[in-house]
């Protein structure tokens, strides 16, 4: 996404462009100047100060005078507590994800579909797997992770074909690289109700993905298991940990039916 005009009259570009600074920060790069929003958004040095000087009173962004770069603002995390606090599923699974994360050595996350990746919406790490912990509001690429693929694989063809022809023509390469991947999911969802991911995303990682088979105020949720590949032995993933967040799945599922909702 970048800062053209849209063609809609009735989108709110001014506010467009002020998300699109926000979603400019990524991990690994908490702090950006004006210029580096300017060439990532492409949007002119003037429109990104006045942007950002609207965002920083709002407390959406913090200004470190030191480096002369900004920062995302406290009122950032504010917005997302709505969102949290409604997903009910995230209170119920979490000691059942805290057991499965401490037995596998690993962790255990439940994401949401967005656009071309998932979101994290809770994970748990297991006591000794200091390593590895992905954290709430990470996002993982649908075609590369056990979690993406098995929100693909449950998808119903016409939307999950319309979001892999958006993958190919975005990238090219990594259609190639991972489209062989997709289809061992393909098989593997069909046959067990699960995905695996052997190092695609992260190469020291191997996890497996089972989605929810009802959706939750229209979302249909994923819980995944990651374990380092050093603590797997061979066929351990599907052997051991997939049944495992089989049973996890199973009986979140049957905590929300006796609560009625998510």
């Amino acid at each position: 996404m970048t800062g053209h005009r849209h063609a809609d009259p009735a989108f709110a570009t001014t506010l467009a462009h002020g998300l699109l600074v926000l979603q400019t920060f990524r991990h690994g790069e908490p702090a950006l100047s004006n210029r580096e929003l300017a060439d990532r958004t492409q949007l002119s040095k003037a429109t990104i100060s006045r942007l950002t000087y609207t965002l920083m009173q709002r407390g959406l962004l913090r200004y470190d005078s030191g480096s002369r770069r900004y920062l995302l603002g406290p009122a950032v995390l504010s917005l997302s507590y709505p969102l949290l606090s409604s997903i009910k599923v995230r209170q119920l699974a979490r000691p059942l994800m805290k057991r499965l994360a401490d037995a596998a050595g690993g962790s255990a996350s439940l994401g949401m579909h967005h656009d071309l990746h998932m979101v994290y919406v809770e994970t748990c790490r297991g006591h000794d797997a200091v390593a590895f912990r992905p954290d709430i509001g990470a996002l993982l690429p649908l075609l590369q992770s056990a979690m993406g693929r098995a929100w693909l694989a449950q998808a119903d063809r016409a939307e999950s074909e319309s979001l892999l022809d958006v993958l190919r023509r975005q990238d090219p390469a990594a259609w190639r690289r991972y489209a062989p991947a997709w289809e061992q999911a393909r098989r593997d969802y069909a046959e067990h109700g699960y995905c695996v991911g052997e190092g695609d995303w992260h190469a020291d990682v191997h996890a497996v993905a089972m989605p929810m088979r009802r959706p939750i105020d229209g979302q249909v949720f994923v819980f995944n298991c990651g374990v380092p590949v050093r603590r797997l032995r061979a066929g351990e993933l599907r052997h051991r940990i997939a049944p495992r967040l089989r049973a996890l799945v199973t009986r979140v599922e049957s905590l929300v039916a006796r609560q009625g909702g998510g």
